[in-house]
């Protein structure tokens, strides 16, 4: 028989939702409800999930309308406790003959080699899908990643915003369910004011366009597409191309349902301003949308996203240009007034802010990463003076109006205020490049000073947290300490600069407040810094056992991360080759037999007790090219020094087939066991290939 199936529509309207948390509930409540039909085993085709400000939608297509059949097997007591002597069923077989409802003649015999036992089987009858559904539902709600729960007029439920309608249907049938007080119907609502009566939805199908002709488009996608294509085109329109953060666009995307692209002007005075200014305050006050000429300069023009099509735009974006007025005018006063003060003057202001009570205040911290600056600042290419200067500097464009109303611009002010201070170039860049990467994809800074800004801050605050204990724990991180680890290893590793970390966080902890045991958490940080570099490598695409084979060769004490990265890709390099297999398994059984070995310490081989002609060719083969291996790993040339290696295969294989290693007389086993640990301690002086796969 067909199994007969149709389309279902959940829908869940409610005040406007947190414009942060509609995508992630939106995304969720799909994954809920087909996690739910999944665990119900009811067969549909597709899934779809919609999200708007005032609901949240999952439409199910060709869900089938009952349950399919399920046959069952119940087993029940072995069949010698089953009957009596007399063959008359036991307690055992009624009380189980009792349990499935049936007689024990009804009940069915297993047999095979394990044993034999009276069993219950038949096939249990699919429930209708439309009785399954409310509970899906009621299920796939709780388990939504609510942010904030709240209660409203006389409900005892809880959900983030107050629940005002609910349209549940399977086809065009309305299926009975009731959710935060509100039975189901067909009723939806449009658009708040081009729409607000409400609108019937005849059949389960047809939900987005009937949506769509109340000014509501339910997709997020559509709508974000919709959004993104009106901006681009405005911004041409107007003589240039609009800044689209991908942030905002979600933002302002989950804030209008009818979105309507208008664009502005404002005063070209403002201009003065630094744009990192102006852009923050379009953006973070007003969510409009910057506009660039073709040289990438801010233009006196903003694009917004209204949520209806206004009879009279003009009046709308009149509306606009006032509210932005006021906004780049407190960044003008901002700006004026902050250069009235070098930021030097500032730096005393420091003292007066607390870093963490127990580290001192940001003064203290920068002095503390000045000092670390100053001793590193020729490992970096960079003068003392410029090092020193630029630490001392670098917080103290917390104390400006700009900062204090723009906090995102941390940094950035620090580099315009120093050049309207006459600083040099390389010390204002380093004030906004200290802080970068500021989040996961960014880059690293640009200048040498910059990084050496950048590891030193992070350095100490690493292990001033580390050393009061604070250090991350599960999910929780409220001091970004592993953000933190991540800036400082990739700013070595991609800006070139060979540190040993565990002597940095050694001089770091030296320098931090009397009575704070900095010292004890110095090799806690480095491991803490060596998983951060294997979530990074992890997510770049190198395989576990690359990370494994270069870590488990060098000591925490030893650990500079643009060495290990170097060893990590020459593994790499190694593992594309073709004895690569061959040479990991030969480690791995060198790894084992020295490990076994009783009554035995690594010596030189003794070339006179060499007796077969395959260890002889190894001995050859491998002083043929340790000079040189040695010298290519003193340089930091690992592939090269694998690849060299490498051609060691045909002498390692043949030794392993002719020779007998633990053999009966001590000093020839001795001999060969020397061999083998000068042979691995080639491979160790770089990382260790047994890690590697054999199948490589």
């Amino acid at each position: 028989m067909t199994q007969h199936t149709d389309t279902l529509l959940f829908e869940l309207g409610m005040e406007e939702l947190p414009p942060g948390a509609l995508s992630s509930l939106t995304r969720s409540l799909g994954d809920q409800v087909e996690q739910g039909l999944t665990r119900a085993e009811i067969p549909y085709g597709g899934i779809r999930a919609y999200g708007a400000p005032r609901r949240l939608a999952v439409e199910v297509r060709d869900l089938a309308r009952h349950q399919p059949d399920r046959p069952f097997e119940r087993r029940g007591p072995a069949l010698a406790a089953a009957y009596d002597a007399d063959g008359e069923p036991t307690r055992a077989a009624l009380g189980f003959a009792r349990s499935c409802g049936v007689e024990v003649a009804e009940l069915d015999r297993l047999e095979n080699d394990s044993g034999a036992w009276l069993v219950h089987s038949g096939v249990e009858s699919g429930k209708p899908t439309a009785d399954l559904i409310p509970g899906i539902i009621d299920q796939a709600l709780t388990q939504l990643p609510i942010p904030k729960r709240m209660r409203w007029g006389a409900q005892t439920t809880e959900f983030v915003r107050p629940v005002h309608w609910v349209v549940l249907l399977l086809g065009e049938t309305v299926v009975p369910a009731r959710f935060f007080g509100v039975d189901s119907g067909r009723q939806s609502r449009g658009h708040r004011f081009h729409h607000p009566e409400p609108v019937e939805i005849s059949h389960a199908d047809h939900y987005a366009d009937v949506l769509r002709g109340a000014y509501v488009l339910v997709d997020l996608q559509e709508r974000r597409d919709h959004i993104v294509e009106g901006v681009r085109a405005e911004g041409e329109r107007v003589g240039g191309h609009a800044v689209m953060d991908p942030a905002l666009v979600d933002e302002v995307n989950a804030l209008v349902e009818w979105p309507a692209v208008l664009s502005g002007t404002f005063d070209a005075d403002f201009l003065r301003v630094p744009p990192e200014a102006l852009v923050s305050s379009m953006e973070g006050h007003q969510r409009y949308f910057p506009v660039r000429d073709a040289n990438g300069a801010l233009l006196p023009r903003f694009i917004t996203v209204a949520n209806l099509e206004s009879r009279e735009p003009q009046r709308v974006i009149a509306g606009n240009e006032r509210v932005i007025r006021p906004r780049l005018a407190d960044a003008a006063f901002f700006w004026d007034q902050d250069r009235a003060r070098p930021l030097g003057e500032r730096e005393s202001g420091l003292r007066s802010v607390v870093f963490q009570k127990s580290l001192g205040s940001l003064q203290d911290k920068a002095e503390r990463v000045a000092a670390l600056a100053g001793e590193y600042a020729s490992r970096f290419e960079t003068s003392t003076d410029d090092a020193v200067k630029a630490a001392r500097l670098c917080k103290a464009d917390l104390l400006t109006e700009m900062v204090g109303e723009f906090p995102d611009l941390q940094g950035v002010m620090g580099r315009y205020y120093a050049l309207e201070d006459g600083e040099s170039p390389a010390v204002a860049t380093a004030l906004d490049e200290v802080y970068q990467p500021r989040h996961a994809g960014d880059a690293v800074a640009g200048t040498p000073l910059g990084r050496l800004l950048a590891v030193m801050d992070r350095a100490d605050t690493l292990i001033g947290i580390f050393a009061i204990g604070k250090a991350p724990s599960g999910a929780k991180d409220p001091f970004a300490l592993r953000r933190a680890a991540v800036g400082l290893l990739r700013s070595l590793i991609e800006g070139e600069h060979a540190i040993n970390v565990h002597q940095l966080f050694s001089e770091a902890a030296a320098r931090q407040p009397e009575g704070v045991n900095a010292a004890a958490q110095v090799e806690p940080l480095v491991e803490f810094c060596l998983e951060r570099l294997r979530a990074i490598y992890q997510e770049a695409g190198f395989g576990a056992e690359l990370f494994e084979a270069v870590r488990s060769a060098l000591s925490p004490t030893d650990f500079e991360p643009l060495d290990f990265d170097r060893r990590l890709r020459a593994c790499q390099d190694f593992a594309r080759l073709p004895a690569a297999g061959s040479l990991a398994g030969a480690n791995k059984r060198i790894r084992n037999i020295l490990r076994r070995a009783e009554d035995w310490t690594p010596a030189e081989v003794d070339v006179h007790r060499l007796e077969d002609e395959a260890e002889r060719s190894l001995h050859d083969a491998i002083e043929a090219r340790a000079g040189e291996v040695q010298q290519r790993i003193e340089g930091g040339e690992y592939s090269a020094a694998l690849a060299l290696l490498a051609e060691l295969r045909g002498p390692v294989d043949r030794f392993f087939d002719e020779v007998m290693v633990m053999t009966d007389d001590p000093a020839l086993r001795a001999n060969r066991l020397a061999l083998l640990h000068r042979l691995q301690g080639l491979f160790l002086a770089i990382a260790d290939v047994s890690a590697l796969p054999e199948s490589a």
